[in-house]
């Protein structure tokens, strides 16, 4: 049966998000990989209107010639396309069309929208937080994030009932783990580029190994924590997220061994390699799991 014009326009929504999520994180789209092919289009639909609003953000629309105002207003506008598409399930913008998509079909709503398009406002009016604005901001910016992932993987054919907290719980953990490794990866970047401090009353050009020792604990504590919910998810979605909860454990791992000085004059990543034996570490466990 051929498909109706709608679902060929859908189709082709879901494969501009996997260009999307391909060209800007080979980590999350690697563990992507683990997922059965329905579970992987969601989460490349989520993923790819959160990197569409993190890019208006952080320079592009402000490299492509736009003022401080203009920049607020594509991101306003962004955000309300995307309400409005929550609404009808259809957009002119593809991406803001797929990620409608899946928010309509998954339960995700603008409880969680709202939140994180309020943090992204807050990169382009807030250059240093307090505790009370940087809690605020990494749940909006990366919590709800696993949040929005935890709906589709509650979804998922074999999802163990129950667990809810739990899951709630290691969905904010891992989210923050996320963000507070990007803190520290971006950190030349957001000190002599954007001008940002997402370090309580701390200079960032002071920035110490001291400082770094304390985040790369509180990193791994919260990854321990996300650690928890993984075993009370689908056994592929435990297999995809675990292989991301890897892959940052071996990021915070490089960040832990690089001095506070290097930070501060480059980006630090884990080499492809690495990456993939990784990846095929997890896999290998993954399907010695599913054998037993």
């Amino acid at each position: 049966m051929e498909p109706t014009a709608l679902e060929r326009y859908t189709a082709a929504a879901s494969r501009s998000s996997r260009v999307v999520i391909t060209q800007y994180s080979t980590s999350f789209s690697l563990a992507c990989r683990m997922l059965d092919r329905a579970t992987r289009l969601h989460i490349s639909n989520i993923y790819a209107l959160v990197r569409l609003a993190d890019e208006v953000v952080d320079g592009v629309a402000s490299e492509a010639g736009l003022g401080p105002a203009a920049v607020a207003e594509a991101l306003q506008r962004l955000e309300e396309e995307t309400e409005a598409a929550l609404g009808t399930g259809y957009s002119t913008n593809l991406i803001v069309h797929a990620f409608a998509c899946t928010a309509r079909s998954q339960g995700i709503d603008t409880t969680l929208t709202r939140p994180f398009f309020a943090s992204m406002r807050s990169d382009l009016s807030v250059d240093t937080h307090d505790a009370a604005t940087l809690e605020d901001y990494i749940y909006g910016s990366a919590e709800v994030v696993g949040l929005m992932c935890l709906e589709v993987f509650r979804k998922m054919p074999h999802a163990p009932s129950g667990h809810d907290c739990d899951l709630d719980s290691a969905a904010r953990h891992l989210g923050a783990a996320f963000q507070k490794v990007n803190f520290l990866r971006d950190l030349a970047e957001d000190t002599s580029e954007l001008g940002r401090s997402y370090f309580p009353g701390l200079d960032p050009k002071a920035f110490s190994d001291k400082h770094k020792d304390q985040l790369v604990t509180e990193i791994r504590a919260d990854l321990e924590m996300a650690a928890i919910g993984i075993r009370h998810l689908a056994p592929r979605a435990a297999h995809a997220v675990g292989t991301a909860h890897g892959l940052f454990e071996a990021l915070v791992d490089e960040l832990d061994s690089t001095p506070a000085s290097e930070l501060l004059r480059r980006r630090i990543s884990v080499p492809n390699r690495r990456k993939a034996l990784i990846a095929l570490r997890s896999s290998w466990g993954y399907r010695r799991k599913a054998a037993a």
